[in-house]
């Protein structure tokens, strides 16, 4: 997966542990003249920016409030938020992943906005309620309690396949509606695997998954899971979780379906489906204004299905958030709520192609449309209302339990070690970082 596009959970939690530290002072709305400004950082690229500008100016059109935009790239937006913070020019309203949640409520960056909200007759239950409970906390369990934003999105992690190639190959296309099995995957991924120019080299590939963002729908449709319930046990290390691991690895080391490690290297997966040298792929509604200059038609479907027979996969989300330190809070928290709930600033993000609907009735009809690709939408909803769990590390103090699996995985990658040792092995170290996590929950939550 291109890196640009997301934001990794080790860069969330290193800026969560400097949250952490940082108490926060004055911000930089306003200036001396006394005109009201507010100040809206986040990260995005052209497209996203471009919606951005147009919503805000409607805001300030029906508002009068002046809006500084700061946009950054998405690599770029942990490093100079964190800057901002220690600076103590926090903006007034800015962009919050998950997973820095409850660091930022726990050193007082975010002002509950729990009042605002309920004053501006925001319908929340025509917002998806995995976006709202993303941004709750009650200083102990996120996803319940007050509200310390809104959500800018969901981001249902779907999985695409390119239509054209199929055809060419004379291969059914998948259904919308029925998995396929992982055996069933494979099959049809070898199919798509073949060395198109007669030269002895392949040059299209079933597929190529990134283990660090790919591997999450497998283990759990097989079954397993990161942690227990309660998310103080690590379970990486069980005979479910291992075997789908192992499966991933084999895609290339026992059936050659995706590309080698160094025909990566040379062109990462990425590039190869935008190129049209990849069969499955997943996606994100964030791709959609790229994906829809590809030169091939292209359309979603289910997850393959391990032992349980049932599709799953990640859905994320960014929150929107205002300053505890804001001068303007009142005119803060209209901006939240604007962006994440007014029907035309939804419409201006959506028809921009860099996210789903926030509004529950606004999605449904989104969905049925049939002009735009994809054509199957409602894959994107279903994820959303049915199986779209959040990433391991979502709710968690930290990430750095999560992060460690994936630093020494790469002999499993490359066939030469077993998942399943790997795992026996992976389970120690990352149980430890998280009982430290647990840990500075407990000592941030006991010294709010």
């Amino acid at each position: 997966m291109k890196k640009t596009r997301l934001l990794t959970l080790s860069v969330c939690a290193a800026l969560a542990g400097t949250l952490g530290l940082t108490a926060c002072g004055s911000d930089g709305s306003g200036d001396d003249s006394g005109e009201k400004k507010l100040t809206f950082m986040f990260r995005g690229g052209a497209d996203e920016k471009k919606a951005y500008e147009a919503a805000i100016a409607k805001f300030t059109e029906d508002t009068g409030v002046a809006v500084e935009v700061i946009v950054t790239d998405a690599d770029q937006y942990a490093t100079k938020l964190q800057a901002a913070v220690a600076g103590n020019k926090v903006p007034d309203v800015f962009y919050i992943e998950q997973a820095n949640l409850q660091s930022y409520v726990n050193s007082g960056v975010l002002k509950d906005i729990t009042a605002d909200v309920e004053a501006s007759g925001v319908d929340l239950d025509n917002l998806w309620t995995f976006g709202v409970d993303s941004y709750r906390y009650d200083g102990k369990v996120q996803g319940q309690g007050a509200l310390y934003g809104l959500p800018k999105d969901v981001g249902p992690f779907s999985f695409g396949y390119n239509k054209t190639m199929f055809e060419a190959a004379g291969i059914p296309l998948p259904s919308v509606d029925e998995p396929y099995t992982l055996d069933e995957f494979v099959d049809v991924a070898k199919k798509l695997t073949l060395d198109t120019n007669g030269d002895g080299e392949l040059d299209q590939w079933g597929t190529g998954l990134n283990v660090q963002w790919n591997l999450q729908p497998f283990v759990w449709s097989n079954g397993g899971d990161w942690t227990n319930e309660d998310k103080t046990k690590v379970t990486v290390d069980t005979p479910e979780f291992a075997e789908a691991l192992q499966w991933f690895a084999d895609l290339q080391n026992v059936h050659g379906v995706t590309p080698s490690a160094e025909q990566a290297q040379t062109l990462d997966t990425y590039q190869r489906w935008m190129a049209g040298e990849i069969g499955f792929f997943p996606v994100g509604p964030w791709d959609v204004s790229t994906y829809a200059k590809l030169d091939f038609d292209w359309d979603l479907i289910p997850y393959p299905a391990g032992s349980t027979g049932e599709s799953a996969t990640w859905v994320g989300s960014l929150g929107i958030g205002v300053s505890n330190t804001s001068k303007h809070p009142a005119d803060a928290a209209k901006l939240v709520t604007y962006l994440s709930a007014d029907e035309a600033a939804q419409k201006t993000l959506v028809d921009a192609g860099v996210q789903i609907p926030n509004l529950i009735d606004m999605a449904d009809t989104w969905a049925a449309e049939a002009t735009t690709k994809p054509a199957n939408r409602q894959e994107f909803l279903d994820i959303v209302q049915d199986y779209g769990r959040p990433m391991p590390a979502a709710v968690t103090y930290g990430a750095q339990w999560y992060d460690d699996l994936w630093t020494n995985i790469q002999p499993v990658l490359d066939g030469k070690q077993t998942a399943a040792a790997y795992l026996k092995e992976a389970q120690p170290k990352m149980q430890s970082f998280l009982d430290q996590s647990i840990a500075q929950a407990e000592q941030a939550a006991a010294g709010k």
